[in-house]
């Protein structure tokens, strides 16, 4: 008996983007920061939440580019800072996070509340249409 591998199966046509997309979800980073929650808000509406404090909305970008959310975050220094830390533990580093989004889901908003940014998404049912192939002679 053979086994067959999940994108190479003669019956799932079109799928080999699924497994690049799991190939690039296996690589992306494992660190922790900034830390997030995902939860389902309505049917079909995703929030993504991420902690950022000390972040700033002009220290932060959000941009979807081939089906993927980043959301990458970069401290501006002051260059005029005097303050001397006994103890530094909030972290003012710069940080990348992606996120694979599926076809038909939609980034909605995005807010800065609190030091949690909250990223909206909606997912777009597609139609269910018939369609009818005419045959031709060869």
């Amino acid at each position: 008996m053979t086994k067959l591998n999940f994108p190479s199966h003669p019956l799932l046509l079109g799928f080999d983007r699924l497994e690049r997309l799991v190939e690039r979800t296996a690589r992306a980073g494992t660190d922790g920061y900034p830390p997030f929650n995902i939860e389902v808000t309505a049917p079909n509406e995703f929030r993504i939440t991420l902690a950022l404090a000390g972040f700033r909305e002009d220290d932060l970008t959000i941009t979807v580019e081939k089906r993927q959310l980043l959301v990458h975050g970069q401290q501006q220094d002051s260059g005029n800072d005097t303050r001397v830390f006994l103890h530094r533990g909030i972290a003012a580093r710069q940080f990348q996070r992606a996120f694979a989004l599926a076809d038909g889901v939609d980034v909605a908003k995005a807010q800065l509340e609190d030091g949690l940014l909250h990223i909206d998404l909606i997912r777009k049912e597609p139609e269910d249409t018939v369609q009818t192939v005419p045959i031709t002679r060869g």
